[in-house]
């Protein structure tokens, strides 16, 4: 080989050499932050905040809004035509003389114990099937979680508005508290950790937080719903207790009359039953839907206004929380009712 082709492949190679050979790449310097600028940077999470609790306490109505149609429609569809019903009604019969028979002599014991019965049919016959799609419970964690994505989005453009790296902009969401429940720690969460969990209910202190929403409302979902049964209860109980009287006595003359007679008598009776559950059904009827329906319409109201125990509880609480550590001592209460 030639020896000045060697020589120019040596120099080739010793210049590649050097041009791999880097020099290691340090570390980038922190941005020097003015006061002013943590200060306008501070307005502008919160401002984030209030804007995303805006658009949550939308969130919120709609669904709810879903709810209480699917939970009407639900009480419409299976619940009314169950009750009214002669094959219910009948059962219904059954219940109310043994409970008459075992009350004891305590006062209103079958409208009582009646209106306990038709509260578990209305939990398996509309709350549970609408739970399946929807209810406040899914309603609050997701619009908890939503919050927390909505100021999770916002947190790298004002990063980006004030040049500041997005590093920096964390360490100073770990000082601004979320959720403050503790102690122990664990019940407490920073902004940058809401933001940051994902899933959100993967955190400790998020879990504590919807747990003493619970707890602070006394039972899950609609806990009214018995008052509504109290009314629709009684006046059925009423009504079957007047009932048995001639019904036994009609079972007596059935019983002399033999039993070709007897069965003439006795389907003769159950057809004027019949005919009276018939008649009184529209009644019966309107006044589920009239008693439902007040009672449901209060409770609604309360799980979407209340902000210490309803779907806006979680949401209320981290912006409370985050606006007042950024200079609002006492954020402004928002009415959600007032959402178009």
């Amino acid at each position: 080989m030639n020896p000045r082709a060697l020589v120019v492949a040596a120099l080739l190679l010793l210049a590649g050499c050097a041009t791999s050979a880097r020099a290691p790449v340090s570390a980038p310097q922190a941005v020097v932050v003015s006061a002013q600028t943590w200060q306008q940077i501070d307005r502008e999470i919160l401002s984030a905040s209030q804007q995303a609790t805006e658009q949550v306490k939308l969130f919120a109505r709609g669904s709810m809004e879903h709810w209480r149609t699917r939970v009407y429609q639900q009480t419409e569809e299976n619940f009314i035509p169950w009750f009214s019903s002669y094959w219910t009604q009948e059962w219904l019969s059954m219940k109310v003389s043994w409970y008459t028979i075992s009350a004891g002599g305590e006062q209103d014991a079958s409208a009582k114990r009646l209106a306990a019965y038709l509260l578990e049919q209305y939990q398996e016959k509309v709350l549970a099937p609408v739970a399946v799609e929807i209810d406040p419970d899914a309603i609050l964690a997701q619009a908890t979680a939503f919050y927390a994505q909505l100021m999770a989005q916002q947190m790298p453009l004002i990063a980006q508005r004030h040049g500041v790296p997005i590093a920096q902009l964390n360490g100073r969401l770990q000082k601004i508290p979320a959720i403050a429940l503790g102690p122990p720690p664990a019940r407490d969460a920073s902004l940058f950790k809401v933001i940051s969990t994902e899933p959100l209910n993967t955190l400790p202190a998020y879990a504590a937080l919807i747990d003493k929403i619970h707890t602070d409302g006394g039972a899950k979902g609609i806990s009214s719903t018995d008052a509504a049964m109290a009314p629709v209860a009684k006046r059925a109980s009423q009504r079957i207790e007047a009932e048995m009287a001639p019904r036994g006595a009609a079972s007596a003359v059935a019983a002399a009359a033999g039993k070709l007679a007897g069965a003439m008598i006795s389907v003769g009776v159950a057809g004027i039953r019949a005919i009276i559950q018939a008649n009184d059904r529209p009644d019966s009827e309107a006044l589920i839907r009239s008693s439902l329906g007040n009672t449901f319409d209060k409770a609604w109201q309360k799980l979407l206004q209340n902000p210490t125990t309803g779907v806006m509880a979680g949401t209320l609480h981290m912006a409370g929380q985050v606006e007042g550590n950024l200079g609002v001592s006492e954020p402004t209460p928002i009415d959600v009712s007032a959402v178009p």
